[in-house]
């Protein structure tokens, strides 16, 4: 399914993820590869909601950057075209756990979310048009970051989530989660 079929059937969850859905939506029609890091506006990326195997916790990391805690996710690469593609490479990528999977009964995505990037001295402001996807590591994964990807990662209880001062939409996209790990 293309991804325009795709984003037509999400149905968000409040007035700023249609906010954000309409964004992303008419994005994806004006761009040829709307994944392409160079389009200086803004592009697609593409994050992973990882919960333990027995969804009783969600694994969240701290980036250098941004200074808070996030999901892990980010840009494409060569190629790929694909949000639960680039989801997944950078879950992996960002956590070194094997094996992780989307989970069967979630949306795809589970959650929209357009956000702003600071401008940088080696990039100007921009918008990341972030799809998210909800990721489940295997019983018994092992954390193996790479060196340079986050401050600090950690898995948390979800009792301990309303402890962080989290994105509202990473908490409404958490809360997509929850209910679904709680169903199964």
């Amino acid at each position: 399914m293309d991804l325009t079929t795709i984003l037509a059937q999400h149905v968000p969850a409040d007035l700023e993820e249609a906010a954000d859905l309409r964004r992303i939506r008419e994005f994806v029609s004006a761009q040829g590869n709307p994944f392409d890091r160079a389009i200086v506006s803004g592009h697609l990326t593409g994050s992973a909601l990882i919960v333990s195997s027995s969804g009783q916790e969600v694994l969240l990391l701290h980036h250098v950057k941004l200074a808070r805690w996030l999901q892990p996710g980010g840009h494409a690469e060569g190629g790929e075209s694909g949000g639960e593609t680039v989801a997944l490479r950078e879950a992996w990528e960002e956590t070194g756990i094997e094996g992780l999977f989307l989970h069967p009964l979630a949306p795809r995505p589970l959650d929209v979310d357009v956000h702003q990037i600071p401008a940088r001295p080696d990039e100007p402001a921009h918008e990341h048009l972030d799809l998210r996807y909800l990721v489940v590591a295997p019983r018994h994964a092992v954390l193996a970051p790479q060196a340079g990807e986050s401050a600090r990662i950690r898995w948390f209880a979800w009792a301990e989530l309303s402890t962080l001062d989290l994105d509202p939409g990473l908490v409404r996209a958490l809360g997509k989660a929850r209910k679904i790990t709680d169903r199964g």
